[in-house]
């Protein structure tokens, strides 16, 4: 089930062909702008998320979207194409209903010169829940 969901959201962002998206690690060599991303999952402990036998049901599943470019403007250009590519999205899974991906959280643009290279990362938060269908 979790790769399913990370699946889904990274399909929705490799769907835009001028999105450079990388899941979890950037090759060497990889230049600006491109889309770093992060999966993290929960199945949180509600209780309108168990079954009559008493198992979560609802999946969470985060996706941490670095947005990173050469300067602050090509970090926002990043972050607009994932916004477009994700918020109000509703994916389809097999076997489960979702709702549409929501915006979580943001963090404001960081410069980072550690490389050698000077980039700029904004990170964007996204969030995906599921039910069984």
């Amino acid at each position: 089930m979790i790769q399913a969901h990370a699946d889904a959201i990274l399909d929705l962002l490799r769907a835009d062909p001028d999105l450079n998206v990388h899941d979890g690690h950037v090759p060497d060599g990889s230049e600006p702008p491109y889309v770093l991303v992060y999966i993290a999952d929960s199945d949180p402990e509600q209780s309108n998320s168990h079954s009559l036998t008493a198992e979560s049901e609802r999946h969470v599943m985060w996706a941490y979207c670095h947005c990173v470019g050469a300067n602050q403007i090509a970090a926002r250009a990043v972050a607009q194409r994932v916004r477009a590519a994700l918020l109000d999205v509703t994916p389809t899974i097999p076997g489960r209903v979702c709702w549409p991906i929501r915006r979580e959280e943001g963090q404001p643009a960081d410069r980072d010169e550690s490389t050698g290279q000077v980039v700029v990362d904004l990170v964007d938060v996204y969030r995906l829940e599921s039910v069984p269908a």
